[in-house]
């Protein structure tokens, strides 16, 4: 009996997320890239004004990485809990004294209780591999022998960029990430990976390699006896592939062969610590089998997603923002059109957004955006009429933008459509949406369909210029008129989707 894949995706704060939502000993592998000296916030779970729960969630405090009354009384829970490790509560004490309360101890503080919900979570036989910068890896590694023990320590594996961007005359130049690899228990799993081939070795044998770029023993005991005389630990009775020109030489703990994700990549996202897809594949053939369970709780870009996904993993994914939340989805939607999962924590009802809103409106805002299919803008909005937008493809060269302006307030006004005619006007989009969380005026409605239509020159469609949507329409599987979505790339691809039928159409 084949068993359904799990595929859950969570928006809050991990730590309670894990506490929660993730059973002991069900995890085969963890992979986190947790952020250092970041902005970012942690949420919490708030209820209605009715007093219902809702599963939406909200900023709790800001500056996270910064000692503050909130990292004092963490790190007061996290020595005086009794469940915590005697060898953790040394250790972190420890680190106390010497860096006081700076950044770094707050990002420990943090990070310390998420590790031993990461153990917890583990299988027996599951791994965690844990992606981090030079300037705090040290730091971390006395951590997890901590949480994991020193004897499950796997690897610290380096993963060199090439050298793109970055310039400096007083000291070497940065160019490696760490990644620390631990196991829960005596057994785990790694598959070996391999390297392509030397380029010499490649040469050297290049008239035995089939149209596979393969090489079986029989094709050279029959062409060329003696020749694998020279190759290392060749079996005796071996008589299928034997040398395969992609795949040569056991990887080490040192990687240079995979490139970061530049402005340029034809992955590239736009999201500042995306992670390259070969990268999070690596790991995951690595470390997991087919059929095994995923997790990343600090899932950003949805890299870990989409790569367990595309290797028949089960996954699950956290995160804070709805930024990243929006991304994600966006990109399950243009990688696996049709793909169903679970996703838990957005508000689900009018009580949720309600919520939301009183209790963060940039938090409503970025909901909202994604809600309707765009990407909220992370900077916040320098205009408060641009909370986000779509990007769509004129041409197979050029894009167009819907402006998206979100009002999640009670009261609505003509202005408000107004207000985005003259944004749509001065940033030169082609089309603009107005959410608002209650029903808009008939003024409202009159003042949209004034501004006319946009025309699609790919195929003559005409759209409402200015098109009003509420968030209840949208919790109804409502969506904007816009011409097809473009996807989450920065790249023109050959075809895109259809927002409405599903269909691709060609753009060559």
């Amino acid at each position: 009996m084949t068993t359904a894949p799990i595929r859950k995706l969570f928006f809050g704060d991990n730590l309670e997320i894990m506490r929660d939502e993730i059973a002991d000993d069900s995890i085969d592998l963890v992979y986190l890239d947790p952020p250092f000296n970041s902005n970012r916030s942690y949420n919490v779970l708030f209820r209605g004004d009715d007093s219902r729960p809702s599963q939406a969630r909200i900023e709790a405090f800001d500056d996270t990485w910064h000692w503050t009354r909130e990292t004092e009384a963490e790190y007061d829970n996290l020595v005086a809990n009794r469940e915590t490790p005697r060898e953790v509560t040394k250790a972190i004490d420890a680190f106390r004294r010497p860096l006081g309360k700076n950044d770094v101890m707050a990002y420990l503080v943090m990070m310390t209780p998420r590790l031993l919900e990461i153990h917890r979570a583990l299988k027996p036989t599951g791994a965690m591999y844990l992606h981090c910068d030079p300037t705090a890896s040290h730091y971390l590694k006395v951590i997890c022998d901590q949480v994991f023990g020193p004897t499950r320590f796997l690897n610290e594996i380096v993963w060199a960029y090439r050298d793109v961007g970055g310039k400096t005359t007083k000291y070497f130049k940065r160019k490696h990430d760490t990644i620390l690899a631990y196991a829960k228990g005596d057994e785990w799993t790694h598959n070996v990976q391999r390297g392509p081939l030397a380029v010499t070795t490649q040469k050297r044998y290049a008239p035995y390699f089939d149209a596979d770029g393969k090489i079986t023993y029989r094709t050279l005991k029959e062409s060329s006896p003696g020749v694998f005389a020279s190759l290392r630990s060749v079996p005796d009775d071996l008589d299928e592939v034997c040398l395969d020109r992609s795949q040569g030489t056991q990887l080490p703990d040192w990687w240079t062969d995979i490139t970061p994700v530049t402005r340029r990549a034809l992955e590239g996202l736009g999201f500042q610590t995306q992670k390259p897809v070969a990268l999070l594949e690596r790991i995951i053939k690595t470390a997991s089998d087919e059929g095994a369970v995923v997790l990343d709780p600090f899932c950003g870009s949805g890299t870990t997603v989409a790569a367990a996904e595309g290797l028949g993993r089960s996954w699950i994914g956290i995160d804070i923002t709805y930024l990243a939340l929006g991304l994600i989805k966006q990109r399950l939607r243009d990688d696996y059109p049709g793909i169903e999962y679970e996703e838990q924590g957005s508000p689900k009802d009018s009580v949720g957004a309600r919520a939301l809103f009183d209790l963060s409106p940039e938090s409503f805002e970025m909901w909202a955006v994604t809600l309707a299919g765009g990407r909220p803008n992370p900077k916040g909005g320098g205009d408060e009429a641009i909370d986000g937008g779509i990007r769509f493809l004129i041409d197979k060269e050029t894009a167009g933008w819907i402006t998206i302006s979100v009002k999640g307030g009670d009261n609505v006004s003509v202005s408000m459509v107004r207000d985005l005619i003259g944004t749509v006007e001065n940033e030169k989009t082609e089309m603009g949406v107005l959410v608002t969380r209650v029903p808009p005026t008939k003024g409202m409605l009159e003042e949209a369909a004034r501004a006319g239509s946009y025309v699609w020159p790919f195929n003559e469609s005409r759209f409402p210029k200015i098109q009003i949507i509420t968030t209840d329409e949208l919790l109804r599987g409502e969506r904007p008129k816009t011409p097809p979505e473009s996807g989450t790339s920065e790249q023109a691809p050959n075809a895109i989707r259809d927002a409405d039928s599903g269909e691709q159409l060609s753009l060559d």
